[in-house]
């Protein structure tokens, strides 16, 4: 996973609108963490990163998986690391080649009719229709 390619998923994900300088520190930061390897382990992690991974998480950008082992003395060991999605790297890419219609809106048109959406209150927000999580994409 590239700076790049994060830091597209994370504007695709969490907003489109977002400073990209904003969505590339966040994807530094991660990127960070995993150096050149494809997980790391939780018991690396402060608070407030494990806080931005779960984030991550929830926004289908990361995976967790966990291993046990049998330590000297008999006792299991439990070990959990963090990863990124298997395939985010092609929805990425699938994301940036794909071919869209550029559509304009007018704000200031039909402001006494439906608008367009116009007077949405924020619980009566759609979800990001191009999201990776969104059925269109799988």
């Amino acid at each position: 996973m590239t700076m790049a390619e994060l830091t597209q998923a994370i504007r695709q994900h969490i907003d489109m609108e977002m400073d990209p300088e904003v969505a590339c520190g966040m994807a530094e930061h991660a990127l960070g963490f995993f150096g050149f390897y494809d997980r790391i382990i939780d018991n690396a992690l402060e608070p407030t990163d494990r806080n931005l991974f779960y984030m991550f998480q929830d926004y289908d950008l990361l995976t967790t998986e966990s291993e046990e082992t049998t330590l000297w003395d008999g006792r299991e060991w439990r070990i959990h690391y963090w990863r990124f999605k298997p395939e985010l790297r092609e929805r990425v890419e699938a994301y940036m080649s794909r071919k869209t219609q550029p559509v304009e809106v007018d704000p200031f048109g039909d402001v006494y009719g439906d608008g367009g959406g116009i007077w949405m209150r924020d619980g009566d927000k759609p979800t990001n229709p191009n999201a990776f999580t969104s059925d269109h994409w799988g």
